[in-house]
């Protein structure tokens, strides 16, 4: 059963901070693992920054400038990099062990770096890129190897007090480069991913856009009133989950016990009204380790007045979602799992219970 395909117009989402894994390589490395938000008045954001346009290169002689050859899949390359350093992740998650780190951004996606200083191979959106990723002096560098002369070069480091990631880019090609520096700091129990705006009084005059100002109920909670039935959806686990010991039947029967020992009417592989959602992305970096990220949501749908649209129209809507990073040996690697999925939905099952007193 796969999620349903209308886009999350509307966003409430709780997210948490997660434990940094145990430091087991020598003492005075830098520890990058746990959850980062991004500071944005700390960081830089020049209006233009990325590689030169590079549209003409010197000729020879009397000729006249010749375009460069650059290939469709170097300009995704660019493109795609490019908007990544312009429109950086909101929050990182960061898994880390001696030998690898694994990067997860706000969409879930989760890129591995081998330390090894070896030329590798990954997948970005629609194009493979090779990186080389190294651990110096207390700082992880990752160079991606966008095109011949062109790199785009990541440098992570720690500030003890106050705590910080500092993530420096640099565009790397003949005649120096761009440079932008990012400044992340330890995600809170509270952080959201996007914030809740004041919601306007009843008496509120209808706001520049057209749309009249409407009354509904503010307390706290109140979006869980009269809710007693839960549609339940795990997307389908990947073959790297199922090696690593996840069980579909295993995860869904547990969650959906958890639900029914909270009171709640539960109703498996149905997204047709609120329902529970479990995402489950595993990956095996090394042999002997397998590391997880695991996001549980809230979803219900409504009908919304758009500022930009006259008719209302059908949206979905993220009530709560929390998102979980684990890694470790296959054999207790599903348990771990399975543990955090379990305490998010109890925790879920609590606000709302709590919201229907």
């Amino acid at each position: 059963m796969t999620r349903s395909s209308l886009a999350p117009i509307l966003v409430v989402a709780l997210v948490v901070g997660i434990p940094r894994p145990a430091s087991v390589w020598a003492q005075g490395a830098a520890n990058f693992g746990g959850r980062w938000t991004l500071n944005r008045g700390l960081s830089q954001f020049p209006r233009e920054i990325g590689f030169n346009a590079g549209f003409l290169s010197p000729g020879v002689g009397n000729r006249a400038f010749t375009p460069p050859r650059e290939s469709q899949e170097d300009a995704a390359r660019i493109q795609q990099l490019t908007a990544e350093v312009r429109n950086p992740s909101a929050h990182l998650t960061i898994f880390e062990t001696p030998s690898t780190v694994i990067v997860t951004d706000d969409n879930g996606k989760m890129r591995t770096f081998h330390l090894n200083g070896r030329q590798e191979q990954i997948q970005l959106d629609s194009v493979p890129v090779d990186v080389i990723a190294t651990r110096e002096a207390g700082r992880l560098i990752v160079v991606y190897k966008v095109e011949s002369g062109r790199e785009l070069r990541y440098t992570y480091s720690r500030v003890g007090s106050p705590a910080q990631l500092v993530v420096d880019v640099q565009f790397v090609e003949r005649g120096g480069g761009d440079q932008v520096k990012r400044v992340y700091e330890p995600a809170s129990a509270t952080d959201t991913l996007a914030p809740v705006t004041p919601a306007p009084s009843a008496a509120t005059a209808t706001p520049s856009s057209g749309v009249p100002a409407q009354t509904f109920n503010q307390q706290p909670g109140a979006e869980f009133k009269g809710l007693t039935t839960l549609g339940l959806v795990l997307e389908d686990l990947s073959p790297q989950a199922a090696a690593c010991g996840l069980s579909q039947g295993t995860i869904e029967t547990a969650v959906s016990k958890r639900l029914t020992d909270a009171g709640f009417r539960v109703i498996r592989n149905s997204d047709e009204d609120t329902y529970v959602y479990v995402n489950i992305i595993t990956t095996t970096p090394s042999a002997g380790l397998c590391v997880s990220r695991y996001d549980v949501f809230v979803y219900t749908h409504t009908t919304a007045r758009l500022s930009y649209q006259p008719t209302p129209v059908l949206v979905q809507v993220s009530l709560l979602h929390r998102g979980g990073l684990t890694g470790g040996a296959p054999a207790a690697h599903a348990d771990g799992v399975l543990r955090g999925v379990q305490e998010y939905v109890d925790q879920f099952a609590t606000r709302i219970r709590d919201a229907n007193k």
